[in-house]
C-alpha cells in the first residue's frame, strides 16, 4: 500500500474537534489507516478575507486507494464536516489536502502531487517533516 502525507487544518469552530474527527472518518475510509499525525500548530491564514488563526498539521496514512479515490474521500469528509466553498481562501471547517502519494508523481487538473505550493508553506512544511 503507498504511503500518502495529507495536510489538515481548520480555521471554524471547534478546531481541534474538527481535526479529531477528519482524522477518525479518515480512518474509517476502506483500506486507509492512520499511521501517524504531527502536533497541531497554530498559523495565521495566507489570502483571503479576514479570519481566524488555523490549526494546522500533516498526516502520515497509508491506504489501498487509487489517489484520484483518496481525493474524492477527503472532498467527501470536508464536505460531512461542514466545510463550504464560498470565499476563495475564506475560513474553512477542515482542509484536507493531499501532499505526497507514494513515490508518484501526478498532473492532472483535478490533483497535483507533489502539492504545487507546499514548499512555500512553513504551516505546512514543519508538520510534515515531523510525520515524514
Amino acid at each position: 500500500m503507498p504511503i500518502c502525507y495529507l495536510a489538515i487544518g481548520s480555521n471554524l469552530g471547534d478546531r481541534r474537534k474538527n481535526i479529531k474527527l477528519a482524522i477518525k472518518k479518515l480512518n474509517r475510509l476502506k483500506g486507509t489507516r492512520v499511521l501517524k499525525a504531527s502536533r497541531i500548530m497554530q498559523s495565521k491564514p495566507l489570502g483571503g478575507p479576514p479570519q481566524k488563526d488555523f490549526l494546522n498539521g500533516a498526516l502520515k496514512i497509508e491506504t489501498k486507494l487509487s489517489a484520484l479515490r483518496l481525493l474524492k474521500a477527503v472532498k467527501q469528509i470536508e464536505s460531512e464536516l461542514g466545510r463550504r466553498k464560498t470565499i476563495k481562501n475564506g475560513p474553512r471547517t477542515i482542509d484536507l489536502d493531499i501532499l505526497l502519494y507514494g513515490y508518484g508523481i501526478i498532473n492532472r487538473r483535478e490533483l497535483k502531487v507533489p502539492h504545487p505550493r507546499m514548499f512555500e508553506r512553513k504551516f505546512v512544511m514543519k508538520p510534515l517533516l515531523e510525520v515524514i
